[in-house]
């Protein structure tokens, strides 16, 4: 990949979907960028670009940011998270209510708003008020969203789920030789996959939101971009909903109207 092409597609990136590609990440664009080139029998990098924007095909924009994001996330990923959600944030957002809403604001591949719903169970279980609830599950990728919606996944990906969730919450596949588990049926209907890019000003939602997951995202985005997405977000939580962000991410610096809870743990004044 020449110079020239590199800055023209790490400018679009950055610009359209808010990650940086500092040229420390040139190799890595290159080898995520490779496989598109040869979909479209295309010579180099240079037709690349040319198609991709001289033609300014939507869908191959699409596939292309599809190519280049890093999509990591796990079941039960953060526990400490959802320990607090149940113990502290439930109590505090379902008092007075019927029905709340939550928001995994970067789902990847379904793992981690299906473990919303799990441990929505688990609190109405337990709880002498139980709450009806339903949860947005939104991710730039429709790829990911697609594996979400199927809620299909292996023994290995589930192998940091407790006996005890295994029993209630997945289904093992028929086939003695297959490795695959499908999420129950009454998990699945609780989940809502849409796709959304943070970066946009209009996230298309028209309900407002009690627990907002946004973990491991804004480390993506610079400053300027990390404070308009949280405000972005912030607009679509209820006075006193939680935002959960990844621990390595901070609030450092922002004049969000969030107050510190616990540890990468918010709350809305």
């Amino acid at each position: 990949m020449e110079e020239r092409e590199f800055r023209k597609l790490s400018k679009f990136i950055e610009a359209e979907v808010g990650i940086k590609m500092p040229p420390a990440k040139k190799i890595l664009l290159e080898s995520r960028l490779q496989k598109r080139i040869k979909i479209h029998n295309l010579r180099d990098f240079k037709e690349y670009c040319d198609f991709l924007f001289e033609q300014k095909d939507r869908q191959e924009l699409v596939e292309m940011i599809d190519a280049i994001t890093t999509n990591k996330t796990d079941f039960m990923r953060e526990p400490a998270h959802f320990d607090y959600m149940v113990e502290k944030a439930l109590p505090e957002v379902t008092r007075g209510k019927t029905r709340i809403n939550l928001w995994s604001a970067a789902c990847s591949t379904g793992q981690e708003p299906y473990n919303l719903a799990m441990f929505m169970e688990e609190f109405n279980g337990r709880s002498p008020r139980p709450v009806d609830y339903a949860i947005r599950a939104t991710d730039i990728s429709n790829s990911c969203l697609a594996r979400g919606r199927d809620a299909l996944y292996t023994l290995k990906d589930i192998e940091d789920v407790s006996l005890d969730f295994k029993r209630k919450y997945f289904l093992k596949s028929r086939d003695p030789k297959s490795d695959q588990v499908k999420i129950k049926s009454h998990i699945r209907s609780r989940v809502q996959f849409q796709p959304i890019n943070l970066m946009k000003d209009d996230y298309g939602l028209r309900e407002t939101f009690d627990i907002v997951f946004c973990r491991n995202v804004l480390i993506y985005f610079d400053k300027d971009n990390q404070r308009d997405v949280i405000a972005r977000i912030i607009s679509h939580m209820n006075s006193g909903a939680y935002l959960f962000l990844g621990h390595s991410e901070s609030m450092a610096g922002m004049n969000s109207g969030l107050m510190g809870v616990a540890s990468s743990i918010f709350r809305k004044r």
